[in-house]
């Protein structure tokens, strides 16, 4: 298949562009390598998936050296006339939409960012779906969407209208856009509301990234809610094949909807939403500790109260995903942060730890 993917030097783009160029489709990838965090890691991304950093500018296309059937551009969401143009050339049978200002915190402090970014720029996927017949659009939505929900597990059943952070907010508007433009034009729209993803090549913002790097560097991290904080952490590999599994399923519509008690999930559009998580909720201690093993290090831990726009639990119900695609997450805890640190400490370049003992 011939796909367009937003955000491919971002972590989830990143691992998704490589597992579909090993399958053989074809992808365009493009992305505004934002300052949001460290440029030199999304740059190191797409070195390792064959993109010259030197040849990248505005709007130029740019053919991978190490996969043929990979392009990339550089450019923004929100520039409509520029992604109308790629997608009239380029005729793509599948969007997924990856791109996006991510986290929580910093939507607090710069929200008309999030708007620009994750409601216009989505907008202008919706259109260009609609222009060029798209056979599916993919969308990334998020676990925040459940905010002051307090049942456990979080299912895409559940009534998600009271959000906590503007990010949050911007998720559940794609969610209702995307409805919209099913509905209206008949295109096949799924969203995934991802949880907690970590592994090798992440987010160097996530709690993880800064607990590895604080604690290999002997400062102290930040625990938020005093450690108990609970999260649905899922290894980045077993997203992926969840979102490669929606991808070949495109939406349907759902033949026993009832506008009188409507699902959430589904419509009498073609419209689905899925959880993609792994299915537990683990508490943000027992993630530290897993670090502090890998590193044969302790931390030096400061404890704070739960930060504005932070929920103290999130936590899977990933039901309608299996009953879709038979997914089923597969790696442990203990396994992912040690796949992570792993890879952390050779991006990094130190000295592995028991040298320095």
């Amino acid at each position: 298949m011939k796909i367009l993917i937003t955000g491919t030097a971002g972590f989830v783009g990143f691992h998704l562009v490589e597992k579909l160029l090993k399958r053989g489709d074809e992808i365009v990838g493009i992305d505004n390598i934002n300052k949001y965090y460290d440029s030199n890691l999304k740059y190191a991304r797409l070195e390792e998936s064959g993109i010259n950093r030197s040849d990248i500018e505005w709007y130029k296309e740019v053919r991978s050296r190490k996969y043929p059937n990979y392009r990339f551009v550089r450019q923004n969401l929100e520039d409509k006339a520029q992604l109308m143009a790629l997608c009239a050339r380029e005729q793509f049978d599948i969007i997924v939409n990856l791109a996006a200002q991510a986290g929580v915190r910093y939507s607090v402090e710069n929200p008309d960012v999030y708007v620009q970014s994750n409601v216009v720029g989505f907008l202008n996927i919706l259109e260009v779906s609609r222009y060029f017949k798209v056979k599916h659009l993919v969308y990334a939505s998020s676990s925040s969407v459940y905010g002051l929900n307090e049942t456990m597990p979080f299912s895409v059943e559940h009534n998600v209208s009271h959000p906590v952070s503007l990010y949050a907010a911007t998720k559940k508007s794609n969610e209702l856009m995307a409805h919209t433009y099913s509905h209206l034009y008949n295109i096949p729209t799924t969203g995934l509301r991802f949880f907690t993803v970590y592994g090798p090549w992440g987010r160097p913002d996530m709690a993880y990234f800064l607990f590895a790097d604080s604690i290999i560097n002997g400062k102290p991290i930040k625990v938020f809610n005093h450690g108990k904080m609970k999260r649905d952490f899922t290894y980045v590999d077993d997203i992926i094949s969840g979102v490669i599994s929606v991808l070949d399923r495109p939406a349907s519509t759902d033949l026993e909807w009832d506008g009188k008690k409507p699902n959430p999930s589904s419509s009498s559009a073609p419209y689905k939403i899925y959880n993609i998580g792994n299915n537990q909720s683990v508490s943000l201690n027992r993630f530290i500790e897993a670090i502090e093993r890998n590193l044969n290090r302790e931390a030096i831990k400061q404890y704070f109260d739960i930060q504005d726009g932070d929920v103290p639990e999130t936590w899977a119900d990933i039901d309608s995903l299996h009953d879709l695609c038979g997914y089923e997450p597969s790696t442990t805890i203990e396994q992912g942060v040690e796949k992570f640190i792993t890879w952390y400490i050779n991006y990094k370049n130190y000295v592995p730890i028991d040298a320095l003992v």
